[in-house]
Order: C-alpha cells, then sequence, then structure tokens
C-alpha cells in the first residue's frame, strides 16, 4: 500500500534561510513549520525534506557538510516530536559549479520532480495523496509537477492560510 507524504524545502521553509547556510550554529528553526509537521505527522503523512544545495556545487561548501547538517536536522526535529524519513538534495548547478561533474541540468534540482520522484519511489509513496511545502516559486512547481498539492509556506506563517482548516478541515 502506498503511503502520503509531506515534502519540505529546507532553508526559508523549516529553518532560517542563511543564504548558503556554512555553520551548523546558525541552524534556527521555524517554529510554525514545526506546528505544521506535527500536524501532518498526527495526520498520518511521512515527512521528508527536498532542497536544492547549489552552494555545494560553487564551493561554498562540500557535500559532508550537507550530510552532517541534515542529521543535525533530524536529531533537532526528533528531539521536537518530528520524525523526518529522509533528506534528499541536489548538488548540482546548471550554469555555475567550480566542478565539471556538478555543472548539469539534471532533474533533481527543484522546479524538476526528481528528488520527488526519488523518495516516491524508495518509499512507495502516492504522490497524488502528497504535499508540498517551500518558500520559493520553485519549490511549487517541483510540487505540482509531481502531482502533489503543494503550499507556499508564508501563506502559513502570515496567517493566509489556516493549519486547521486546511488540514482538518474546520
Amino acid at each position: 500500500m502506498k503511503i502520503k507524504a509531506a515534502f519540505f524545502d529546507r532553508d526559508g521553509t523549516l529553518i532560517e534561510d542563511e543564504n548558503y547556510l556554512d555553520d551548523i550554529n546558525k541552524i534556527r528553526i521555524i517554529p510554525e513549520s514545526l506546528n505544521i509537521c506535527k500536524v501532518l505527522q498526527k495526520k498520518g503523512y511521512k515527512l521528508f525534506v527536498v532542497s536544492n544545495q547549489s552552494g555545494i556545487a560553487r564551493g561554498f561548501f562540500d557535500q559532508e557538510f550537507v550530510i552532517k547538517t541534515h542529521g543535525y536536522l533530524k536529531k533537532l526535529f526528533l528531539k521536537k516530536n518530528v520524525y523526518f524519513e529522509k533528506f534528499y538534495f541536489c548538488p548540482h548547478h546548471p550554469t555555475r559549479a567550480i566542478k565539471k561533474e556538478l555543472l548539469i541540468n539534471c532533474d533533481c534540482r527543484k522546479p524538476k520532480p526528481g528528488l520527488l520522484y526519488k523518495a516516491a519511489k524508495d518509499f512507495n509513496i502516492d504522490l497524488k495523496k502528497s504535499l508540498m511545502f517551500g518558500d520559493k516559486l520553485s519549490d511549487i512547481d517541483a510540487g505540482i509537477a509531481a502531482g502533489c498539492k503543494s503550499f507556499y509556506i508564508q501563506d502559513f506563517l502570515n496567517n493566509k492560510l489556516d493549519l486547521k482548516k486546511e488540514f482538518y478541515g474546520k
């Protein structure tokens, strides 16, 4: 049986956007996003992170730093009773990269839906019953391209969308 998932962009959606986060000590969870995660877990959604990390291609940090950061985030959210199944990220950039192998127009860089498709394959996810949350049009477009209902996180942060109405039908 297929599961339903909630996909979250990382920077600007789950945590404050530091413009190429390069230090774990700069991480600040967005409290409203934490609440959304808790509500969706209660509703039976499995949680995933899908993130463009072109800072790797640009040489701002390496892949090991991103993996370490995701491990730290997983533990940080777990302390708040939020469990992420897996973190997926794209290290590529189509026009700016210091390493030739990362200078590609890949299918995993949002707005393309490759990361969501990979998660769907890995975890038997029904994308049509799944959700995507992000702070940029590329996040929304990736979710829509994958068949997910997609939301700007700002709509919840600015009270344009009500969490209870959207997910509890109240």
